[in-house]
C-alpha cells in the first residue's frame, strides 16, 4: 500500500487473514477489502483482544450489527493477535462479526495508526461502496471508543450522498 488514505481517497486493497464465530463454528478464512465493494465497510482497528476497552467496543459493535446492517455495512475487526487468540476472545464474548489478524502489522501501518512500542491506536474508517475514504477517527488515547450511533449516523450521511 502507498500513502495514507484520506478522506475521498481511494483505499488500497489489502487481505487479512480472518475468523468469524457461526453459532459454534469459528470459520477461518481471507478477507479482501476489494470483495466488499459495492457496500460500505466499517473497519475497526483496535490494540488487544480480552482487553476492557477493546472488549466494550467490540460487544458494543456485536450486538449492533443488526444497526449496521440497517445501513447496508458490514463490520471488520482488525488487530495484530493471531486467529487462536480472536479465536478465543469471540467465543468468550460471543462477537458476531468477523475478526482480521494484522499480526505484522502492514495493514494498521498503511492507514496510519501504528504507534511505536504501543501498537496500534483505536481507529475507526468508514469505507464507502467505491472503495473510497468516507470517514474515519483516530483516537490520540484508546481510553474511548466511537459508539453505534455515531457511526450509523455517519452511514447516514453516506447513504444520503
Amino acid at each position: 500500500m502507498g500513502a495514507i488514505p484520506q478522506q475521498g481517497q481511494f483505499v488500497p486493497d489489502f487481505s487479512l487473514p480472518g475468523g468469524l464465530l457461526i453459532q459454534d463454528r469459528f470459520e477461518r478464512g481471507e478477507y479482501r477489502l476489494c470483495a466488499e465493494r459495492g457496500r460500505p465497510l466499517v473497519l475497526a482497528f483496535y490494540p488487544g483482544d480480552d482487553t476492557s476497552v477493546c472488549t466494550r467496543q467490540l460487544c458494543s459493535y456485536s450486538s449492533g450489527l443488526e444497526t449496521f446492517a440497517g445501513c447496508g455495512a458490514d463490520v471488520w475487526a482488525i488487530s495484530p493477535q493471531n486467529l487462536d487468540s480472536h479465536e478465543a476472545f469471540a467465543r468468550k464474548h460471543r462477537l458476531a462479526m468477523p475478526l482480521l489478524a494484522d499480526t505484522e502489522r502492514s495493514v494498521a501501518r498503511a492507514f496510519g495508526i501504528t504507534v511505536p512500542g504501543v501498537g496500534l491506536r483505536r481507529a475507526v474508517f468508514l469505507i464507502a461502496p467505491d472503495g473510497t475514504l468516507f470517514w474515519k477517527h483516530v483516537a490520540l488515547l484508546g481510553a474511548t471508543f466511537q459508539s453505534v450511533d455515531t457511526l450509523t449516523r455517519q452511514l447516514s450521511r453516506l447513504s444520503a450522498l
